[in-house]
């Protein structure tokens, strides 16, 4: 790895700890606090929050008539988003040992907190549950095929990407035949990284 990418290296990991920071701020500010890897409010801020609870028959009383028409449509995703499910979930887990690749932990990407808080009503929650988990397969999806990229082609494009996934910085430089086809083999297998992760134990956000 570059100077350069180690100096961005580190930058990230300052960024992640201010973070992680942040995160443990709203926790005081909003009174709820870890228990057995669940957040839990205290009794008041719990009674508060039932309170303020939108009633059922008054939030789709009050939606728009246009929303409830394409309500089915969006849940309709479901189908392809539970068969991509089951192919992310063979195509690992038949593909990566053979590659060397650590698998994707799969709860690391589709959490369903949203769906317990007290002040959303059973469509709000079931609309936080389905929108965590087609979001969550989506970062769970571009995580195995970023591991997948760099094992097969671990190549920048020319293009200046808007939002390049985890694996990019591992990549070679555009056009930089030399470098790759002296390192090829070093870079699509190198998930040191990775394996450091796997094997510290994970924490709600991070800590």
């Amino acid at each position: 790895m570059s100077q350069v990418q180690e100096d961005l290296f580190q930058r990230i990991k300052t960024l992640e700890r201010e973070l992680r920071e942040a995160l443990e701020d709203k926790e005081k500010a909003f009174r709820y606090r870890w228990v057995n890897g669940k957040a839990e409010f205290e009794k008041e801020i719990l009674s508060h929050h039932r309170q303020l609870k939108f009633g059922l028959p008054s939030y789709i009383l009050h939606s728009r008539f246009l929303v409830l028409v394409t309500t089915p449509v969006i849940y309709l995703g479901m189908i392809p988003f539970a068969l991509l499910d089951l192919f992310l979930g063979l195509f690992q887990g038949i593909c990566f040992p053979i590659y060397g690749i650590p698998a994707v932990k799969r709860s690391d990407y589709l959490v369903f907190d949203r769906g317990r808080l007290k002040y959303l009503n059973v469509m709000e929650r079931l609309n936080c549950v389905y929108c965590s988990y087609a979001n969550g397969l989506s970062a769970y999806l571009t995580e195995i095929a970023a591991r997948t990229e760099q094992h097969w082609c671990p190549i920048k494009h020319s293009w200046r990407l808007r939002n390049p996934h985890s694996r990019y910085s591992h990549f070679f430089n555009y056009g930089d035949a030399d470098t790759y086809h002296r390192d090829v083999e070093t870079v699509r297998n190198d998930f040191v990284d990775l394996r450091s992760l796997t094997a510290a134990p994970s924490k709600p956000d991070g800590k």
